[in-house]
């Protein structure tokens, strides 16, 4: 259950009273910006070292300014509930994780239905970002709950399996317990470990108090978790990059903006983006590095190791596609332009989803 209180709407209305009226005329605005993860997360952190700045410097000489609230690592909303603090007007911003909304955000989703296609989240988040613009579908999930899409693809980079137990055979997995985000709970089923469903916010310590063995997680969010301290068996086994959202604003807001103030917050999005990824890109060796320094033991599986995994799972592609083609949602539409676009952009999957 979501733990967004739709009461509260009310209160923010009254206060601020962008809902009721056009907002042409002003000068100074208040905006809150929310994000269930901390500053120590590389997406959270660009929203408030990259995005705040680029839209202050666009709005410069424009007669329009913004003070900002920034509300992080759940002070306002927990991982999962940024749609809703947005939507709801308890903030007019999110770095909304649609990873964690699978239900309201469903065709932003498809990469993590779709392993082993890319591991260069640069590609993976560019052109994700795109569609999310282009394709009529992925457009109207933002819209209708009420979110506009700006932009900031969050790229996550290719995803690893850290356990507390060496992994030299996908048979080592059978009865340990891994945790994943989301749908990635999906890559476990064929390698009989049991998936448990978890977030970066709580891994540590679950692994720690053996709640789970392993997790599913990227190389550039392990190191600041310090999840090798509890987890010291690191096997690249090439799952993907992945996108898990992206910066929205409540619609109705959006609207009533003056349009260089729209045209502010989009352009602040794209260079929040590109500075992500480039800072992004810069991590990913350094990181494994330094946990490889703190005694992890770093494992590289070979295609055979690939194909063999990706063969023994269900195509929860196609099943995802086919549930979301019976909600009327064209689920099997947004899979053909996701795989279609990563195959023109050089990507060489284990598995054509799409096409079997």
């Amino acid at each position: 259950m979501k733990t967004i209180r739709t009461g509260l709407l009310a209160a923010v209305v009254a206060v601020g009273g962008w809902a009721a009226a056009p907002m042409a005329q002003a000068e100074d605005m208040n905006v809150t910006i929310v994000a269930g993860h901390p500053p120590v997360f590389r997406w959270v952190k660009h929203a408030s070292q990259t995005f705040i700045p680029a839209v202050n410097a666009a709005l410069e000489g424009t007669g329009h300014s913004i003070s900002w609230s920034e509300q992080y690592g759940g002070s306002l909303a927990k991982v999962g509930d940024e749609l809703e603090a947005v939507e709801e007007g308890l903030a007019e911003i999110g770095l909304v994780s649609s990873l964690f909304d699978p239900a309201k955000l469903s065709p932003q989703n498809v990469t993590y239905f779709t392993p082993f296609v890319s591991s260069d989240s640069t590609v993976v988040s560019s052109w994700m970002d795109e569609l999310q613009h282009s394709n009529a579908d992925m457009r109207a999930a933002w819209e209708e709950n009420g979110l506009e899409y700006l932009g900031g693809g969050i790229g996550i980079d290719d995803y690893l399996l850290m356990t507390n137990f060496p992994v030299n055979s996908i048979a080592d997995l059978d009865g340990h317990k891994i945790a994943a985000p989301g749908p990635a709970v999906n890559w476990l089923k064929g390698t009989g470990a049991v998936g448990v469903s978890g977030n970066l916010t709580t891994y540590y310590n679950e692994i720690k108090t053996g709640v789970y063995d392993g997790v599913i997680v990227f190389a550039s969010a392990a190191l600041p978790g310090k999840l090798y301290e509890v987890a010291p068996y690191i096997t690249k086994v090439g799952f993907g990059a992945q996108y898990a959202g992206g910066i929205a604003a409540n619609k109705d807001w959006y609207d009533s903006l003056p349009p260089e103030v729209q045209a502010a917050l989009k352009a602040a999005a794209k260079a929040d983006a590109e500075a992500y990824q480039q800072d992004l890109d810069a991590s990913v060796t350094k990181f494994l590095g330094l946990m490889q320094e703190q005694g992890a033991t770093i494992t590289q599986v070979d295609q055979a190791f690939r194909e063999e995994w990706a063969a023994g799972m269900d195509n929860v592609a196609r099943l995802w596609a086919e549930k979301l083609d019976a909600e009327g949602k064209n689920g099997s539409a947004v899979l053909k332009a996701y795989m279609d676009t990563m195959r023109a952009a050089g990507a060489t999957p284990v598995r054509n989803w799409d096409q079997e």
